[in-house]
């Protein structure tokens, strides 16, 4: 994996373009607000399962990122799981880095 998406990732959150929290994403994903989402790699099995079947109804494009860990050094938070990129710039970028 290309570890420059994960200074993106940073400066998303740091601008105030990406969405952390389970409930919130799923929000993000009905509500078309979310451009692109990015679970680590160690989700749990009823996160996943959650995330990806409202990602595939509202046709919202999902990439399986690097571990937990990793993504929550990226933002600065523990235990970050997933995350929503509500940007359609950065989350361009994250496609084309990652896809």
């Amino acid at each position: 994996m290309n570890p420059k998406y994960l200074n993106i990732i940073g400066l998303a959150y740091r601008a105030r373009k990406c969405t952390l929290g389970e409930d919130l994403i799923l929000k993000d994903i009905q509500t078309n607000k979310a451009k692109l989402v990015l679970i680590a790699k160690d989700i749990g099995q009823q996160t996943r399962k959650k995330i990806t079947n409202k990602c595939k109804y509202y046709q919202v494009p999902l990439i399986e990122a690097d571990d937990r860990k990793t993504l929550a050094e990226a933002l600065g938070k523990s235990q970050t799981v997933a995350l929503a990129i509500t940007d359609q710039g950065f989350a361009e970028k994250l496609k084309a880095m990652l896809g």
